[in-house]
């Protein structure tokens, strides 16, 4: 390597780091704040183990979400609130155990806004997940 290359991969990464306040092991993020082992994000504040995800605050282990807050475990989920264990749903609050659902509010254990027992919708879940490639 030498000098140039050198110092044009400090300063990108000299950037990215001013550009991610209070971030740590953190990579390919933009405008993010007090993120931990974060990746590809961006406009994320305080959030930890996050991928490609935009907009989120207060969330935990999340991927390819967007506008999502005080979550935790959430796959390709669009503005969801408080809410767990989601997979490609939107507009949820308060809910647990959901996937591709939307506009659900303290609901659990629902696939396409239908209820199932807890059984079933892991049953149904692994299928699916398989299915989608999720």
């Amino acid at each position: 390597m030498d000098k140039r290359t050198f110092q044009n991969e400090l300063a990108r990464l000299q950037k990215l780091t001013r550009s991610n306040q209070d971030c740590f092991q953190s990579e390919g993020c933009e405008n993010c704040t007090s993120c931990q082992f974060t990746n590809h994000c961006k406009d994320c504040h305080r959030c930890t183990y996050a991928e490609r995800s935009v907009g989120c605050t207060h969330c935990t282990h999340i991927r390819g979400c967007r506008d999502s807050h005080q979550s935790s475990q959430l796959i390709d989920c669009v503005r969801c609130i408080e809410s767990h264990y989601l997979v490609l749903s939107q507009d949820c609050s308060s809910c647990t155990y959901c996937f591709g659902c939307v506009g659900l509010v303290r609901k659990e254990f629902h696939i396409l806004n239908e209820p199932y027992d807890r059984k079933t919708y892991f049953k149904l879940v692994k299928a699916l997940m398989a299915e989608l490639a999720v």
